[in-house]
């Protein structure tokens, strides 16, 4: 945090079912310390049946904004009285902002993060050159369809355990979207750019997935958007086989920049190594 914290303090946070992994209050509070904002970034963990209830509870500007986790970001999107057109295509959202009005404006910085966190760690990594593949079909997912469809996707395959749950997805996509059963989930890999896992499985450490990532290609870029572990079980397969790899962290820091703008008015300050920061909590200092 600042080293001061006055009565005018802006007030932000991240809300989610649990949050204590998350290293959003790390990150944020690292750039208010150094751009000396009379500021903070706290966490926000209300019982599930009780998120609408916090939520308005927050409206008039008391809290500046909220970044949303897990499994609060379609009911966000839900809650709000406007959105951005990235939250709208999404059909959920990971950022509220409170109007001193009283009105809640939802967006999605997810899909943001997710291509800085491609750029970063796979900058050959060609979005527009292959089908790309995402696992899960909540609110992370369907911010990463909406993401890749934008930026030119061929094709965007939607692989799930509930089939009805992947075929919303491409439903709200329109075309150049395929829904995919976990069985057939080979099928889907086959000629894949990209990989994504957008499911929570992996947060144990444990692996949690467990798919035929050899059916794709050798180019193939496999991410997972789970960061602690960093080195998921996913990802673990990935670089048995000798995949390129991206991690959640990147894309963490990647929509955190957006969200903090959102809420303070202003870029992050540079020189800030937030990535080293958070590998330091995870006690994780080398890159996959």
């Amino acid at each position: 945090m600042s080293a001061s914290i006055s009565g005018a303090a802006v007030v932000a946070g991240v809300v989610g079912s649990p949050v204590r992994h998350s290293l959003s209050p790390l990150i944020h509070n690292a750039w208010i310390a150094a751009a000396g904002l009379d500021a903070a970034y706290v966490p926000f963990a209300p019982a599930e049946a009780r998120f609408a209830d916090f939520v308005n509870g927050l409206r008039g500007g008391a809290v500046r904004g909220l970044n949303v986790t897990l499994p609060f970001k379609e009911q966000a999107l839900a809650l709000a009285d406007r959105a951005s057109d990235r939250a709208w295509d999404a059909g959920a959202a990971n950022l509220l902002v409170f109007e001193h009005d009283g009105q809640v404006f939802a967006d999605n910085t997810d899909g943001l993060g997710l291509l800085a966190a491609f750029a970063e760690q796979a900058p050959r990594f060609d979005p527009t050159a292959a089908p790309v593949v995402i696992l899960g079909a909540g609110g992370a997912a369907r911010g990463a369809a909406a993401a890749f469809k934008a930026a030119g996707a061929p094709e965007v395959r939607i692989v799930n355990r509930t089939p009805a749950r992947a075929e919303a997805i491409c439903e709200a996509l329109g075309e150049r979207a395929e829904a995919f059963p976990l069985e057939r989930a080979a099928a889907a890999f086959a000629g894949a750019g990209a990989v994504i896992n957008a499911t929570s499985a992996g947060l144990s450490g444990d692996g949690g997935l467990d798919v035929p990532l050899a059916a794709t290609p050798e180019t193939a870029v496999v991410m997972d958007m789970v960061y602690k572990p960093l080195r998921t079980g996913f990802l673990q397969a990935a670089a048995a086989l000798g995949r390129p790899s991206v991690d959640g962290l990147a894309m963490l820091i990647g929509q955190a920049v957006p969200s903090f703008e959102a809420f303070f008015g202003a870029a992050p300050p540079a020189g800030v190594d937030v990535r080293a920061l958070a590998l330091k909590t995870l006690g994780d200092v080398e890159r996959i």
